[in-house]
């Protein structure tokens, strides 16, 4: 175990540490601006919206004769499912009289629903290496490809950078979208940004905990942070401490105890500094 903490498990176990430490600290940032916007749910409607994506980039990626698996390939399928769903979604919730809440329930279900329907007729092919697609549901980092976990670091490391420059208009849009507007920013342009990059790290949180589990990791550490403090900026990086670490300690138990998994490990870890930030901030108030 202290191994795996201290990188010294194998070079697979190190390069899923660092890729899984970095999709933490970016969920947890990211998650910190969704929850000031009200908008975390909609990132679980994201996730489940790219599952079809995963399953109709397959079948292409097959049909040119390629490797149906190829990490690439099926995360842009993911991503373009994914944008559909969010197309869908802003229709049902500004062209109907239909609620966000009912908006993303319709696109999340359908979507999954349609994914599964996907996933099930491929298992019954017989080309394609169709073998691990359903790890996409809940991560599977066994046998991560040194390019795939080179792809996950690097774009989580990009959304920290991302949310970095973006950091102070969104502030300002998150607690007052008028004095934004008169400041000559667009809110809506700026949630479009804060969406795409919610996108950004479901994608690459697929192969480490799953579309079904990611949503966690982009609501948990935000919610924890924002037990300890009010200031945004320090609120963020209490956000990416808390997805980091868990991250870096989920994949090192993982890979000392092989028949943990990896995802859920994570989110479990995330939720644990959540439950014990309760008693220590309320505490702290007294």
């Amino acid at each position: 175990m202290l191994g795996a903490l201290l990188l010294q498990a194998g070079p697979n176990a190190t390069l899923v540490t660092l890729a899984a430490s970095a999709l933490g600290a970016a969920a947890g940032v990211v998650g910190v601006f969704l929850n000031l916007r009200k908008k975390a749910l909609v990132s679980d409607a994201l996730a489940h919206a790219t599952l079809p994506g995963v399953g109709l980039a397959f079948l292409v990626m097959v049909g040119l004769g390629l490797d149906g698996r190829g990490l690439a390939g099926l995360l842009i399928g993911a991503g373009l499912s994914a944008l559909a769903g969010l197309w869908v979604m802003q229709a049902l919730r500004h062209r109907t009289r239909l609620g966000e809440d009912v908006a993303i329930g319709s696109v999340l279900s359908t979507f999954y629903g349609l994914g599964i329907v996907i996933l099930t007729l491929i298992q019954g092919l017989n080309t394609g290496r169709q073998a691990g697609l359903e790890g996409f549901l809940l991560g599977s980092t066994a046998g991560m490809l040194r390019a795939d976990g080179a792809l996950i670091g690097i774009g989580g490391v990009l959304a920290l950078v991302a949310l970095w420059l973006l950091h102070r208009p969104l502030i300002l849009v998150a607690f007052d979208e008028g004095a934004a507007r008169v400041a000559g920013f667009r809110p809506q342009l700026y949630d479009l940004a804060l969406m795409v990059l919610a996108l950004a790290v479901v994608l690459i949180g697929l192969r480490v905990v799953g579309l079904i589990l990611i949503v966690a990791l982009l609501i948990t550490p935000a919610a924890a942070a924002r037990l300890w403090t009010h200031r945004v900026g320090i609120m963020a990086l209490i956000a990416a401490l808390i997805g980091g670490a868990s991250g870096w300690i989920g994949a090192a138990l993982s890979a000392s105890l092989p028949d943990l998994p990896t995802g859920p490990t994570i989110v479990l870890l995330a939720f644990a500094a959540l439950i014990v930030s309760i008693p220590l901030t309320l505490r702290r108030r007294r």
